[in-house]
């Protein structure tokens, strides 16, 4: 069974009205929604934003259900100036950037682990998978919704994530960002958290951010318009492909 997270139920919306079979289990204040998507067995749920939030409802979902991945879709701020809205970030490494318990352990590197990032599994199918997407993201996507984002020629780009509890909205939190984390292309509030559950239970961990935003001052767009008629379709097509492989 794999295992589909996102932190808001609009990032899913479109993968819940394709799955089949359904059954619920509600624990902990969320709904595990069981069933098939294109011929595979999964379990969808939505965190809710936020590290503590994601992790919490990753340990609930390794321990309920027989897993053999998870994946984490939905939406995230760039600040990697290359980076447009509706571009997908296929995760690489994932940071917290808010994460600093020095003088015991270097910034950013997480306690006991020892370690400062936290890499996923099985990049290559996932990027494989958005890459067909991609080439033909219109039948999924409505016109008007796009030309409303201004969409107009979404690319792929595998890179590194940084994950924190707080909502970048300015140029001077992406420069800081920019300077202690080079190698981040986008900013989102669960990623990281999720990746270091994943890697406790040794479970394979990926992650499908979409570019919502330039995590700017100018970061004002319609998360769940956004969330609900273009994420969760991005996620729909990308899982297609991916599980047709």
């Amino acid at each position: 069974m794999i295992g589909i997270i996102s932190a808001m139920q609009e990032e899913i919306q479109a993968l819940l009205n394709e799955l089949k079979n359904i059954k619920t289990s509600k624990k902990g204040m969320r709904t595990y929604y069981t069933g098939t998507l294109f011929g595979k067995d999964v379990v969808l749920v939505f965190s809710r934003w936020g590290k503590v939030a994601s992790a919490a409802t990753t340990t609930q979902l390794i321990n309920d259900f027989d897993l053999e991945e998870i994946i984490f879709t939905g939406v995230a701020g760039a600040i990697n100036k290359e980076l447009n809205i509706g571009d997908i970030v296929i995760g690489k490494h994932l940071f917290q950037h808010d994460l600093n318990a020095s003088p015991f352990y270097k910034k950013f590197e997480i306690p006991i682990l020892k370690k400062e990032y936290l890499e996923t599994k099985n990049a290559t199918k996932l990027i494989n998978a958005s890459t067909k997407f991609i080439d033909a993201y219109t039948t999924y996507i409505n016109a008007e919704e796009a030309t409303t984002f201004n969409i107009t020629a979404p690319k792929v780009v595998f890179g590194d994530i940084a994950s924190g509890d707080k909502f970048i909205k300015s140029l001077k939190k992406i420069k800081k960002l920019n300077k202690t984390l080079p190698t981040a292309i986008c900013v989102e509030m669960e990623g990281a958290a999720v990746a270091q559950i994943c890697y406790e239970y040794k479970i394979p961990f990926s992650i499908i951010r979409i570019i919502s935003d330039k995590a700017n001052d100018n970061a004002t767009i319609d998360f769940s318009r956004f969330a609900n008629s273009i994420a969760s379709y991005y996620a729909l097509g990308i899982l297609k492909n991916y599980f047709d492989n």
